[in-house]
């Protein structure tokens, strides 16, 4: 195949095929429950927009529904084993005992008027997974990873979908006991486990 360039002379950057990230999941139930409510939501933007404005909005099977609590790059050819290994030094630091997460809102994560994600949101009740980034984040620092504060809790439905304004749903509500460290297959839908810590720290 021949090579594609950027700028005159210069090859084009690789194309990422690897995501590095921590994740919360939820139980299994409280996943079936959160996917039909994502079909639902899909399914009403389809009748809503008859096609047009580009909807074409697809929900997130349950067993790939998560938290993002922190990205920590996307990468072509693999995942570099140091920033792995760093990943799990710091996670292996955190302590920090279980916690309960409620999400009571749906949202798009979408400039008005464009498609983009719909997530569930929240207030109170997301205040354990602003802990637990925010002292995952501490650990990362300490073992030399670049810091990201930037955080919203959040769990995304569906993507493609329209605008909407926020509103309240039905509270998504389950025991946060652990988190892991996910490899992402950029474009294969698919999510390995690479690791997991149990949440075992004092309240």
């Amino acid at each position: 195949m021949p090579e594609q360039l950027w700028l005159p002379g210069l090859e084009a950057p690789p194309t990422p095929t690897d995501g590095l990230f921590f994740a919360v999941y939820p139980d299994a139930n409280t996943a079936a429950g959160i996917a039909k409510f994502a079909q639902q939501l899909c399914e009403h933007a389809c009748v809503r927009s008859g096609g047009r404005n580009g909807v074409r909005s697809k929900p997130i099977a349950a067993n790939r529904l998560h938290v993002t609590l922190r990205h920590l790059g996307n990468f072509a050819g693999g995942l570099p084993a140091d920033v792995v290994e760093a990943a799990k030094r710091a996670a292996a630091a955190v302590s920090m005992a279980p916690f309960t997460v409620e999400f009571d809102a749906v949202a798009s994560f979408a400039k008005r008027p464009r498609v983009g994600p719909a997530v569930l949101v929240g207030e109170h009740g997301v205040r354990g997974l602003q802990a637990l980034h925010d002292a995952l984040e501490v650990r990362l620092r300490d073992d030399g990873i670049e810091p990201d504060e930037r955080f919203t809790p959040h769990l995304t439905l569906a993507y493609g979908m329209p605008w909407i304004e926020r509103r309240a749903a039905e509270p998504a509500c389950w025991n946060v006991r652990e988190f892991a460290l996910m490899h992402s297959l950029l474009g294969r839908t698919r999510h390995i486990v690479l690791a997991r810590w149990p949440l075992v720290g004092q309240s």
